[in-house]
């Protein structure tokens, strides 16, 4: 897929290497179509590794995509290089005037708190309301998919008595879904968090419809608005060695961590992962962008509304 990204952007030169196609704003200005326009709101605190990991997955398409970097301006990351920040990222109040026919909102690292004791709190709340009146379609990723339930339809977290830390099997219940063209009747998805939802308080409210679930995991994807929310819990956006790097990250620092499960081959940290999500990731964010973005976003990009 013709992704068009900012020139010089380091996830350019790393996905070339796997024969991805993207190219810069520069090449991108001569095709004459109207690209879909993204926004990624990445609140991860290693920002370049989920950048080339969002960007591996929207490439999967032929559709041209142009992509938008948001930063927040009530918090700054204290693991991402400020140049890149600056270089790359733009605002809220640059971005807020526009519309974008799709959005992702990646995780972050803040789970184990209140919602209303992260600092940016009151800002993120105030994106959370501007994408409903300027997104076609917006995907909330883990942490930020129970914060989106939480703000808009008021679901509660709950803390897990370990972390859920792993690969697992899922299942779809609306197999005729367009989200789900294309996956077989069981597919994987890596997870990292201390919290979840539970599945009676979304059955509870009839904005709301469970679209899969894993009997390990409990609930992976729920829908609203007919498709112009997703909350997914999980992380298909996992590249091979994430939950391995996350593993010995985490035992660097002392803290307690079991191995993540389904995850190396034999269970051996000393051997390398089985990747078992990578297809259905794929197919996630394709089908995504086509059924809930392209085929219903209107052409006239200022024509969106809530």
């Amino acid at each position: 897929m013709p992704l068009n990204l900012p020139a010089n952007i380091p996830a350019i030169d790393l996905l070339k290497k796997e024969n991805i196609f993207v190219m810069n704003s520069n090449r991108a200005s001569e095709q004459d179509i109207r690209p879909l326009k993204v926004v990624i709101l990445n609140l991860m605190p290693i920002k370049i590794t989920t950048e080339t990991d969002l960007i591996r997955l929207l490439s999967n398409t032929p559709l041209q995509i142009e992509i938008d970097f948001m930063k927040l301006q009530s918090h700054t990351s204290k693991n991402t290089p400020i140049e890149h920040l600056k270089a790359f990222y733009k605002p809220f109040d640059e971005i807020a005037k526009s519309n974008y026919d799709g959005m992702i909102i990646t995780g972050a690292p803040v789970e184990q708190m209140e919602f209303e004791q992260v600092n940016y709190w009151e800002e993120l709340t105030s994106i959370f309301d501007w994408a409903k009146k300027h997104v076609t379609s917006t995907l909330f990723i883990c942490w930020a998919a129970q914060a989106g339930l939480y703000h808009h339809y008021n679901i509660p977290k709950y803390a897990l008595k370990e972390k859920l830390f792993g690969v697992f099997s899922h299942q779809s219940l609306q197999p005729q879904n367009p989200i789900f063209r294309g996956f077989d009747d069981v597919f994987y998805v890596p997870h990292s968090r201390y919290t979840e939802i539970k599945k009676e308080d979304i059955c509870k409210n009839p904005d709301l419809k469970i679209l899969s679930e894993s009997d390990e995991a409990g609930i992976h994807m729920v829908m609203a608005r007919n498709g112009r929310e997703f909350f997914i819990t999980g992380h298909s956006e996992y590249s091979p060695n994430t939950l391995g790097d996350e593993y010995r990250r985490d035992l660097k620092k002392g803290l307690q961590i079991a191995i993540p499960k389904n995850y190396f081959i034999d269970n051996d940290p000393n051997k390398k992962p089985l990747v078992t999500w990578r297809g259905h990731a794929n197919l996630l964010f394709s089908n995504w962008l086509n059924y809930f973005v392209y085929q219903e976003t209107p052409y006239n990009i200022e024509d969106i509304h809530e």
